[in-house]
C-alpha cells in the first residue's frame, strides 16, 4: 500500500478532484459504449455466429461494471500519489490511452458492426492494458494489480472477438 508522503514542494490531487477525475472518464466511457452497443444486440449482434463459449448477454454488464469500478479505483490511487512523483505521469496518460481504446472498441464492433475494426482494436487494448499495468506497479502495486481482472477479461474479449471474426467472416 503506499503512503501519501509529500516532499516539499509536491501535493497530491485533493480528494474531490480525485474522484471526479478518476470516476467521470470512466462512467462516460461506460455509458457511451452502452449507447451504441444496447441498440445492435437484439438484431445484427444476435444474428452472429458465436462459439459455444460466448457468455450470455446478462453477463456482459455485469462484469463491466465490476471491471469498470476496479479501473476507477485503480486511477483514483494513482491519483493521489504526489504531483511530482517519478513515472505518476506517463502511468496516467497510459490509462486514459487504455480508456480510450476501450470505448473505441465498442465503436468498432458495435457501431462498426465489424468484428475484424474490433479485432484490430481490442488487440491495441491488451498492449495499453499491459502498459498501464506496468506504470502502475512502479507506483502502486495494489492499482496495477486491480487492473489484472480487466486484462484477463479483455484478453477473453480478445478470442471470442477473434473467434466471432473467423466465424463470420
Amino acid at each position: 500500500m503506499h503512503t501519501e508522503q509529500t516532499a516539499p514542494g509536491s501535493h497530491a490531487m485533493p480528494p474531490l478532484p480525485r474522484f471526479l477525475v478518476a470516476v467521470l472518464p470512466v462512467v462516460a466511457v461506460a455509458v457511451s459504449a452502452s449507447l451504441i452497443t444496447q441498440p445492435n444486440i437484439p438484431a445484427w449482434y444476435a444474428g452472429l455466429q458465436k462459439p459455444g463459449f460466448t457468455p450470455p448477454n446478462w453477463a456482459f454488464p455485469v462484469a463491466w461494471t465490476i471491471l469498470y469500478a476496479m479501473m476507477a479505483y485503480a486511477l483514483w490511487r494513482v491519483l493521489s500519489l504526489p504531483e511530482n512523483r517519478p513515472g505518476r505521469a506517463s502511468a496516467i496518460v497510459a490509462f486514459f490511452v487504455q480508456l480510450t481504446l476501450n470505448g473505441t472498441w465498442s465503436f468498432a464492433f458495435f457501431g462498426g458492426q465489424s468484428p475484424l475494426a474490433g479485432l484490430v482494436v481490442i488487440a491495441a487494448l491488451i498492449v495499453a492494458i499491459l502498459a498501464t499495468i506496468v506504470t502502475f506497479w512502479r507506483l502502486d502495486r495494489v492499482a496495477a494489480g486491480l487492473l489484472v481482472p480487466y486484462l484477463a477479461w479483455v484478453a477473453y474479449a480478445t478470442l471470442l472477438n477473434g473467434t466471432i471474426w473467423r466465424l463470420n467472416g
